[in-house]
């Protein structure tokens, strides 16, 4: 059979050129298996390659020495050998090139490595960034870098002024608005800093819609509120038209009954200067609302239910807020009601007196003067506490005559 060293230099080229391009697999199959730390298989690579640049370099010795009488021994004997057993070893070392180098190539889709993880970060739509305490980058992903060239028209090179420029901001960037987000990851001794940059345009476009939304539903709400004020405002006219109408109805009924009455009839009399004085006193109070009306008139009623006489010693004061009024008119309803049960009265006296910060309302009955203290309970109880939610306060006096105070503050809501 033919030597490998009888065969044509076209042939031998042949050769040649196949154990070259099986040494550059060997060579690139080591070098993807060092990148993944594989090192087993890096050293099987190199392995691999020692036998085929053996031979590669054989060959070059039978080609510059033109035969195996001037070769070298070694190169003498493996030219001397059959040309099939020289095909069959490089086919054998082909077949182990191919399946390392298939090997290595498919590793990186079945398992998890370094190429994978950087494969993978650079396709998601979100920045990563990752650096230790001097600033030097470790890993960053196509999308941050993009995003630091943008913002600040330089490269990623150092994680900490990058950091100082945009974390926790929200930044419009590449037609997108992105928010930045930066935390530390300890790793031993050394503290590594990780920066995430997340892609908001939806939820941004979703909020500023919203503050929109938000901003007309406040003036909506604005508007709504100045026509129920206007409402309560035709409500309070048309009740003070109907106050007028019916002081209007009872001033003609009392002067009539005026007219009609006995000069000789002493307690008829009295009801009806009584009622000219409480008519009066609604008259006054008109000002102040038909609320205050009503709620003194069911005053005067409760006073004549139960025949106690009221003593206006002046009109309900305006500083008094509505909440105030309420309570007043509580207290008043409580003085009466006490007035009757406790000390069997006939009068209360109505009076107030202002300072500079409180305005001060006086019930004053002539009826008997408690033994003991009195004590807050029941309905007095309820008064006090009802006027600690308003900052008022409520205290009673049975010195020469029984007094309920109520103390409001001026300017109180």
């Amino acid at each position: 059979m033919t030597s490998f060293a009888m065969l044509s230099a076209a042939v031998r080229s042949g050769f040649a050129l196949w154990a070259l391009l099986l040494c550059l697999t060997d060579i690139g199959s080591a070098m993807l298996a060092a990148v993944k730390k594989r090192f087993g298989f890096a050293a099987l690579a190199l392995a691999l390659f020692a036998p085929v640049y053996y031979l590669w370099q054989v060959i070059f010795d039978l080609s510059l020495f033109g035969g195996t009488e001037e070769a070298a021994g070694i190169s003498a004997a493996l030219g001397g050998l059959p040309w099939i057993c020289w095909t069959a070893v490089l086919t054998f070392l082909t077949l182990g090139a191919i399946l390392l180098l298939r090997y290595n190539i498919r590793y990186d889709k079945t398992n998890i490595t370094p190429g994978t993880i950087k494969h993978f970060l650079d396709k998601v739509s979100c920045g990563v960034c990752c650096w230790v305490d001097s600033g030097r980058v470790l890993f960053s992903n196509i999308c941050m870098n993009r995003l630091c060239v943008k913002i600040t028209d330089s490269p990623l090179l150092n994680g900490n002024h990058f950091s100082d420029a945009v974390s926790g901001k929200i930044i419009k960037a590449d037609g997108k608005v992105w928010r930045f987000s930066c935390w530390d990851i300890p790793n031993g001794r050394e503290r590594l800093h990780e920066m995430i940059a997340s892609d908001i345009t939806a939820e941004y476009a979703k909020t500023e819609a919203l503050e929109k939304d938000k901003a007309e539903l406040s003036e909506l709400n604005r508007q709504l509120e100045e026509y129920y004020r206007s409402i309560d405002d035709t409500v309070r006219r048309k009740e003070i038209l109907q106050a007028k109408v019916h002081i209007h109805d009872e001033m003609n009924r009392l002067m009539l009954s005026t007219m009609a009455a006995d000069r000789e009839d002493t307690a008829g009399l009295d009801r009806i200067f009584s009622l000219w004085e409480q008519n009066a006193l609604l008259l006054c109070m008109q000002a102040g609302g038909a609320a205050d009306a009503k709620a003194a008139d069911s005053l005067e009623k409760l006073a004549e239910a139960l025949k106690i006489r009221l003593i206006w010693q002046d009109i309900l004061p305006d500083t008094l807020s509505d909440r105030q009024r309420g309570l007043f008119y509580s207290a008043a309803q409580e003085a009466i009601v006490n007035a009757v049960k406790h000390a069997s009265a006939t009068r209360i006296t109505i009076s107030f007196s202002e300072t500079d910060t409180h305005m001060i309302c006086r019930f004053t009955n002539d009826g008997d003067i408690p033994d003991s203290e009195p004590r807050f309970a029941g309905g007095l109880l309820n008064l006090a506490r009802l006027a600690e939610r308003q900052g008022a306060t409520v205290s009673v006096n049975a010195g020469e005559s029984f007094t309920l105070t109520v103390c409001f503050p001026l300017g109180g809501s």
